[in-house]
Formats: structure tokens, sequence, C-alpha cells
């Protein structure tokens, strides 16, 4: 016979494994960046595993903090086709770890099969025995009463009395998930990545933003101060923001400075643009004289908080001509052949009071470590929300590293990123760590583009790490629709921004008083705010001041509109109607928004919704109340009859009352 030449066995065949783990989700660009939540909120993870045969398996999801050295464990449970579910809560401000695990369960293969063989008859005494050996085996781990469980159970199996009641104490689930934690977890299969969870405070899913040049709250038109603007945050409080945005507050260069509707001719007296930073006053760690103090500063930041307001400051990443860096760090900008320094462009704009910073300096290390220590300055006053200007026109590694950083010595630390551009870009940002970002919802006007955009935020992989902020305005865009529908496109707007999305802005005053003069075939402010001091009566006639303070009373007294993948699109034949419900976790807050896209006519139809969904039976009446009108409507069935007449009110916010009785509906509607 020939002889016979032994194989070596592979690495991976030595591990006495039968199970495969695979395909776990969420796992982003195969774990290289993590999922985003905020304490409270759950992850709900799935994965593919299987093995060999016919055995049962036991899957479990392993998590703990990161500063934890233990882990925690959940149960996953079958889905079907080898698919398996599991969930856990995050509970700490810490971001957290999990993995999956799978092995053979040969406790519940014996259950399943001692079942089978008992139903069809046959003898199962021996049967018994084996059930006795697995649950001695795992007394050499078990203690307490698990222990003494396990021991009189194997004595019960091994001894005598009716073999019914033997198979009847064999086929408890609680048996079942007792032995859980002493399978042979050692030799099954784990997943070969610790997959990561990025979490944030609260404030990071849920919140209002209102944006405002402090300059321009000055008396009589004088340039304003930080004190100034202590008179506005009642009124903003009132409003129900929780977040004030400043643009830029640093001293503005001289050199090339803009005027009036970014003339390059500035006359005397023109204050320029707040993102053309630096001047000898100085740079990003120094405040615009005219502003006040950093005291001052403080005083507001602490007046603002008292009012339940955080201040959040715009972090921009540029430089006026006479910015100090530019004396002392001229590598860190590019020059050009004839010895000019090149400002900012994006042809054919230009922006000649602004010098971007060369990230591929020779002395890079330096600046990037100079450029952290600006949020580290703010950090230190007290600042934790910041807004960055154009955050795509920096390297991402930078940004990776920057916020990582950040957010190991300020955990609380929420960074919006202002990226107007392609959508990867976007989500390459927010997967580097950006909390929150800017988004296209200010390009969407169809019924099919929200429902689009929106299916694509919250019901793919894009939801487990982008947090969109919905703007309807900024100091940078008056768009088409705002300027020609007048007061009903602002307040629709609104209505959309506030309730599709969790997170929210707008800049004032100019919304509030639906400011819509443009300069002519653009999207821009005509006396833009951005070049020039402008004074606003925040009282003036036609005002939306309570229309929004009602909006975000209604944002805060229902958790249905606190996050935003809980969205839901209802069927409506008109196109001029989008209709969408949220629903909280413990599905008790229901409500149904109907939006009247067009601001120029009344809209009518039907609107369907998903009765099961909200466990309402198709023959019993429910309540609906609109929130912002207060009238009150009783419904039945899934379908429904709504007008909206835009001139009136654009939209309904509507809170539904599933469970209602003669009484309390007698009352209700008292």
């Amino acid at each position: 016979m020939p002889e016979v030449k032994s194989k070596k066995i592979p690495v991976k065949a030595k591990v006495l494994s039968r199970v495969n783990v695979e395909r776990v989700s969420p796992e982003i660009d195969g774990g290289q960046f993590p999922i985003k939540r905020v304490q409270g909120e759950r992850v709900v993870v799935q994965a593919s595993v299987f093995a060999d045969g016919h055995d049962e398996i036991a899957v479990r999801l392993g998590y703990r903090p990161v500063n934890e050295p233990e882990w925690r464990y959940a149960d996953m449970l079958p889905l079907g086709n080898d698919r398996w579910e599991g969930a856990f809560e995050i509970e700490r401000l810490a971001d957290y770890v999990y993995t999956v695990q799978g092995c053979i369960d040969s406790f519940g293969s014996w259950q399943r099969d001692l079942k089978k063989k008992w139903e069809a008859g046959v003898n199962v005494s021996v049967d018994l025995l084996v059930g006795a050996d697995l649950l001695e085996q795992a007394l050499e781990k078990a203690v307490g009463d698990s222990a003494e469980k396990f021991r009189s159970l194997a004595a019960r199996f091994r001894g005598r009395g009716p073999v019914s009641e033997a198979v009847a104490l064999a086929s408890s689930e609680d048996i079942q998930r007792s032995m859980r934690d002493f399978l042979a977890w050692d030799k099954g299969a784990l997943y070969p990545k610790e997959l990561h969870v990025a979490v944030d405070r609260k404030q990071a899913l849920f919140s209002a933003w209102y944006e405002f040049f402090p300059r321009s709250w000055g008396p009589e038109g004088k340039h304003g101060t930080f004190r100034d603007c202590e008179r506005l945050l009642p009124e903003i409080a009132r409003m129900g923001f929780d977040v004030v945005y400043f643009p830029p507050i640093h001293p503005i260069g001289v050199t090339n400075r803009k005027g009036k509707n970014n003339s390059v001719i500035c006359e005397a007296g023109d204050p320029g643009c707040p993102w053309a930073i630096g001047s000898s006053d100085g740079g990003h760690k120094s405040i615009h004289p005219f502003l006040g103090t950093l005291d001052d500063l403080k005083h507001f930041i602490g007046e603002a908080n008292r009012y339940g307001i955080e201040v959040a400051l715009d972090l921009a990443y540029q430089c006026a001509p006479d910015h100090p860096y530019v004396k002392a760090h001229p590598d860190w900008f590019k020059w050009r052949p004839d010895g000019s320094i090149q400002f900012a462009e994006n042809p054919p704009k230009k922006y000649e009071d602004v010098l971007p910073i060369n990230f591929e300096s020779a002395d890079w290390k330096n600046l990037w470590s100079e450029l952290k220590s600006i949020v580290e300055f703010w950090a230190g006053q007290g600042i934790r929300i910041f807004r960055v200007d154009n955050p795509h026109t920096k390297p991402f590694a930078f940004w990776d590293w920057l916020i990582e950083d950040i957010r190991k010595n300020y955990p609380q630390a929420i960074f919006l990123a202002e990226a107007f551009t392609r959508p990867h870009v976007m989500y390459r940002l927010a997967k580097g760590g950006f909390t929150q970002s800017y988004t296209y919802f200010t390009w969407r006007n169809t019924k099919q583009e929200f429902m689009d955009y929106l299916t694509e935020l919250t019901r793919t992989e894009v939801a487990e790490y982008f947090r969109p902020n919905f703007w309807p305005n900024t100091p940078d865009i008056l768009p088409v629709h705002l300027q020609s529908g007048g007061r009903p496109a602002f307040i629709m707007r609104l209505i959309l921004a506030a309730t599709l999305s969790s997170n929210y802005g707008i800049y004032g005053p100019v919304f509030e008083l639906c400011v819509d003069k443009a300069v002519p075939q653009k999207e821009e402010y005509a006396q833009s705010e951005k070049y020039e001091l402008r004074s606003w009566n925040w009282n003036q006639e036609g005002h939306l001041k309570d229309v929004i303070a009602r909006v975000n009373q209604v944002r805060r007294e229902n958790p249905a509109l606190q996050e935003t993948r809980n969205i839901r699109f209802c069927e409506t034949k008109n196109d001029a109607l989008l209709a969408y419900y949220k629903m909280s976790k413990d599905g008790r807050n229901i409500i149904l928004v109907i939006v009247n896209l067009d601001p120029y006519h009344t809209q009518c139809g039907m609107v369907t919704v998903p009765l099961p969904a909200w466990n309402i039976e198709p023959d019993r009446p429910y309540l609906a109340h609109d929130l912002l009108s207060n009238d009150r409507y009783i419904w039945q069935g899934e379908s429904n009859y709504i007008e909206l007449n835009p001139h009136i009110s654009p939209a309904h916010v509507i809170r539904v009352r599933p469970h209602l009785h003669r009484e309390q509906d007698f009352d209700y509607f008292m």
C-alpha cells in the first residue's frame, strides 16, 4: 500500500467550535467606526449564527462600558433563517463595546429530543440519565441556588418515580434558562471584533437651536454686547429653545473687509463678516472688543443656563489676513508664486477677507495641536456645544483625532457639522465623530422627496451614526420657497423641521419675522446680517413667536417627537399632503402630523392611518386632538378626511388617544 502522509490540522480547526458567527449588525465599515446612541437608548443587534448538524445553539450578546472590564450578557432570540437578535440599554454616559457569542446548546438539544421521543412513545429512561449527566457537568461551575436546583433535578432523573413527572420537569423553560450560563461558551464561537458605541448625552438627540447675531441687538442701532443680549433670554426661553448659537464672536479682520451685501468695497463703519476671524485685537481665543469681555460672555452663559439654555459657539478654522497666526506661522497658509497669500475661493465665488488654513503644512503637527487648543480653551470657559463651519474642507483624519481627544476630557461635548456637501462626505464626517449634522432638508420640497430622504436617514444603516439637525434657514441660505410662500411657508417649514427631526434650529429673528427679501436670482438674504448691523422689531405684526413657542411646547410634552428614527409615513392620495406619525417606545404617546406642502391653496384628502400599529380596533372610535389649534375630533376607522387651509394653519399635529371611555370623553371635551 502506498504510504499515507499525514497533514497538519489547520490552525482554525484546532479550536473545538462548530458554531459560526457572521454578519453582525450594526457594524459600520467593518467596525472601523462606532454607532451612535444617547444615554437611555437601546442598541438592537442582529447576527447570523449557525452550526453544522441539528444541535440547538445558544446565542448571547456581550456588552460593557469601555471603562469596565466585566462583560454583561443579554440573550439573543431567533428571528428565523439562522438570524438572531438581542438588545441592551445604554445606562451610563460612557462609550460601550459589544460583540456576539454562540455555542452548542447541548441541554436544549437534549430537551428537544426528549420531548419528541416521549410524544412518540419511545422509552426515555436512558435519555433522562443523559440529562442527569449534563446537569452534573454544570455543577462544576454552579453555586448557590443554581447548584441546588441542578443537583436535585439530576437526582430525580436518576431516581425512581413517574417518568411523566421527570419529563415535565426536564421540559421546563425555567431550567433551560438556568442552564444558559453554564453552557460550553468556552468551546463556542466569539465574533472576532468588539464593536463600539459612541455615547452622548440626551441633548445630542433632542434639541432646539436659536441662532442670532449678538452685534445686532445694541441700543438704537449701536453694536450690541453680550450684556445687551441678556434681555433676549426670557423670550428665547419662552419660545422653547434650549440652545443659543452665536456666529463667531472673535475680532474681525480689517484687510479686505467686506462691505454691505458682500461688497468688496468697505465703507467707514462697516463691521465686516464675523467669519473673517482675527485682527490686531487677537484671534480664535479672543473676543471682539465691541461685544464685551470674557467675563461678560461668562455672565451671559450663566444667565442662559438659568433659563435652561446652553450657549453654542461657532468653530471656524479660517483666518482673516490680519490674524496673528499669519505673521507667527506663515507656513500654516498657502502662498502663490507672486508672493501673495491665497485667500478662500469657491469659483466663481471669492472670499477675499478669509484665508484657508493649509492642513498639509510641513508643520502640521503643531498646527493641529494649536487648533485643538482652541476647542480646549472655550471648553474651559464652560462651552460644550460647537457648531463647526465647513468641516468638509478640512481633513477627515484631523476631525477623527480632534473629536476623539476632546471627548476624552469633555464627554458632554457636542459638535454640529455645517456640512452642506456631498452625501458620502457628510456621512464620513458623522462616522468620524460629529454628533449632529446639517442636512438637505432645506432643499427638500415635494412629498416624495421628504419620504425618500427621511427613509434614507432613518431606515438604513445611516441611522446608526448620522443625527440630522433640520434648519429651515441659515444666514447663508434663504431658500426659494421662503422667498415666495409668505407666512404660511415659514410656518409649514417650521413644523416640518421640528417634527420630522428631533434636532432642529432656526436663524432668528429673520425667521420669526418672515424676512423673505433675497438677492435677485439667489438664495441669499438682501441686506444680509453677515455684513451689517441690523435692527429688529421682534414684535412687529405677523411675527411667529407664539407659533414657535407652541410647536416647541408640543415637542417637549410628547416623547414621540423627541427622536427621529421612529418616523413612519401614512398614505395620502394628494401629493400636496405629507402625513407621518411617531410613537414613543412604550406605545402610549402617538403623534400624527399632516402638513400641507402648498403654501398658497387649501388642500384636502383622505389619510390612511395604521390602526394595528396603534393597537386600535377597526370598529372602535378614537380621539384625534390637534395640539396646535386645540381642536378635537372623534375618528373611527383607518381613513379620515383632512382639509388644511395654509392661511389658517398649514398643518395638523395630532395626539392620538386610542383608549377612551364615555366619561373620559365627556370630561375631555368640556
